[in-house]
């Protein structure tokens, strides 16, 4: 990547802040009228943008988040949780109008989570509130949670990759799938200008219509991205760059609570990218920071330190395999 050490920032993340609300697993979902305990119920901070800032910092790197909050207990509690791991909020606006975003996160047992959303402030950022400028403080720029939110319009989004693209800045684009045609018509103008971009299998079928992650990630390419990183969970990755194909396992760990293994695996790669290191390294980085995050309640509770991280890569080789 270009040089940029002398920025503010390793990495500006926007898009997604949430108050997650997650329970421990249970043993079966409820019927109506029904309850059933958990051990724990845990609030902890949610958003592609929060938990990618969180896991970020805690591999020691410079960040800071843009984004929107409410004037309430969930964003003074969020925000207090992003500063106590040394993210910067400078770019954190509270809402006059809407309360803090938040997820219920349920877990069963032998079943994928579900969750229960409501947009709060997320639903009033455009991504412009401090300009496009802001963008050249840092190395990479992350929008996460793309899609869900559309006043961060595809065209905000490409004049934010444009402007760092001009600056030398990496640009990472990540998405939640709200509606599909919605998130496929505000695609078209950001593509084009996103150097990396990162779905997992399942937001890629509903965007494709195919089920073959090469294919997927073929078809983002034709639709402008530079490199694309489709994310297949307990099978691993797979990563189309121009002129190669990467596949590589997933690691075979317990799976507690899968949110945010995505994002681990953002600040992962993202890790890789900041040290230099070639695609395969950036690969392994993100797949074990990303098994690091599922062993524990919480997108961000368990994620490796940088140290843990160097040690857990080291101690268990993920080779992933070049296809062209």
């Amino acid at each position: 990547m270009p040089n940029t050490s002398d920025r503010k920032f390793d990495v500006l993340c926007a898009g997604l802040i949430v108050a997650d609300h997650v329970c421990a697993p249970i043993r079966a979902f409820p019927p109506a009228g029904g309850l059933v305990t958990t051990d724990r119920l845990d609030l902890c901070i949610g958003g592609c943008a929060s938990n990618v800032a969180v896991d970020l910092a805690k591999l020691n790197r410079s960040v800071g988040i843009l984004g929107r909050v409410g004037d309430d207990v969930f964003g003074r509690f969020v925000q207090d949780v992003l500063a106590g791991h040394g993210v910067s909020c400078d770019h954190v606006l509270a809402s006059e109008t809407a309360q803090t975003a938040a997820t219920m996160v349920v877990n069963v047992k032998g079943e994928d989570r579900r969750f229960i959303h409501a947009v709060g402030a997320n639903g009033e950022f455009t991504g412009l509130e401090f300009g496009t400028d802001v963008v050249k403080q840092c190395r990479v720029f992350y929008v996460g949670g793309f899609g869900l939110n559309p006043a961060l319009s595809g065209e905000n989004v490409a004049e934010l990759f444009r402007t760092a693209r001009e600056a030398g800045v990496t640009t990472m684009l990540d998405v939640v799938i709200g509606d599909p045609d919605c998130v496929r018509e505000m695609l078209e103008p950001a593509l084009p200008l996103t150097d990396i971009f990162l779905p997992n299998t399942d937001e890629a079928r509903t965007l494709t219509g195919e089920e073959d992650p090469l294919v997927q990630a073929e078809t983002f390419r034709k639709a402008g991205a530079e490199n694309v990183i489709v994310t297949c969970g307990g099978r691993g990755v797979l990563m189309l760059s121009p002129g190669s194909t990467w596949r590589m396992p997933a690691h075979d760990v317990e799976q507690v609570d899968g949110t945010g293994g995505g994002d681990a695996f953002v600040s992962g790669y993202i890790q890789g990218l900041l040290t230099g290191a070639p695609p395969a390294r950036c690969l392994q980085y993100g797949s074990a920071m990303g098994a690091s995050c599922v062993r524990t309640m919480g997108a961000t509770t368990g994620v490796f330190t940088a140290a843990e991280l160097e040690e857990f890569v080291a101690a268990h080789p993920l080779e992933p395999q070049e296809l062209s």
